[in-house]
């Protein structure tokens, strides 16, 4: 590969997002230019109004994501690791757990660190039989940074993170599975047709009721709540007679004409 190559591959089918981290040299690990390339493909899909799920793969089949690249943080000052490296990582991987569309993450090979950091900002995780999964940063002499102790924990709980982040634990695909660090487990190399089979069914539920429900979960669990209100309540002024009414007294420059409905 490429150095010139990107580190994530966007495309789209249909209704469809794909986003593949692509790296075989460094097991799709995740640089500075894939932390950009994360975010700035979030931004593609929102103006993408019929996208209907995001689907998350590593390229090849021995990792999903070995993790942020030591490459790209290991030299770092402490003021460049954490204002740079840990901040922008955040946002990117905000912009995957806020997107308005379902996404689901593929774990196609082993899922470390900051793959599995990724993963954790998905709504549902596919797992190959063969993957493992761990939290391997303390070994390294730092800390999952990119919410690996805050959104991994809400999602998966404090009792697993705590095995895979202070004590080094790495678990298979069945005992991730148990854990719920994953949601099902499929054989090898049938987690994008496994995907395809959610989608499907994803298709069959109203898309803007979906949007709003995943919206409130994300308020439930502590992943965001003032942009989700005031989406929901701008969502909701929208569909009355008073602001096209608004909108109307504006564009013909004469005074509104509010019924209150």
């Amino acid at each position: 590969m490429s150095e010139n190559e990107p580190r994530v591959v966007l495309t789209f089918d249909g209704d469809v997002a794909h986003m593949r981290l692509q790296h075989k040299e460094s097991l799709n690990a995740i640089d500075a230019e894939a932390v950009e390339q994360i975010y700035d493909a979030c931004r593609v899909i929102e103006t993408r109004e019929p996208v209907r799920a995001l689907v998350i793969t590593g390229d090849g089949e021995k990792t999903f994501s070995a993790g942020g690249d030591i490459n790209a943080w290991g030299g770092l000052t402490p003021q460049a690791f954490g204002r740079q490296w840990i901040r922008r990582g955040h946002d990117a991987f905000d912009a995957v757990a806020r997107l308005r569309v379902p996404v689901i993450a593929v774990l196609n090979g082993h899922t470390f660190g900051g793959g599995l950091e990724l993963a954790a900002a998905a709504d549902l995780r596919i797992a190959e039989q063969h993957i493992k999964v761990g939290l391997p940063e303390a070994g390294l002499g730092v800390i999952p940074g990119w919410s690996g102790t805050q959104r991994a924990v809400r999602r998966f709980g404090p009792s697993v993170i705590r095995r895979m982040a202070l004590f080094g634990e790495v678990l298979n695909a069945d005992q991730a599975l148990a854990a719920g660090i994953v949601d099902i487990v499929v054989p090898r190399g049938e987690g994008i047709s496994k995907a395809s089979e959610v989608v499907t069914t994803l298709r069959s539920r109203a898309p803007l009721a979906t949007e709003v429900v995943k919206m409130l979960i994300n308020v439930a669990e502590g992943e965001e709540s003032s942009r989700v209100l005031d989406t929901v309540a701008a969502m909701s002024v929208a569909f009355t007679d008073d602001l096209a009414e608004g909108v109307a007294a504006f564009r013909k420059k004469r005074k509104p004409n509010f019924k209150g409905s």
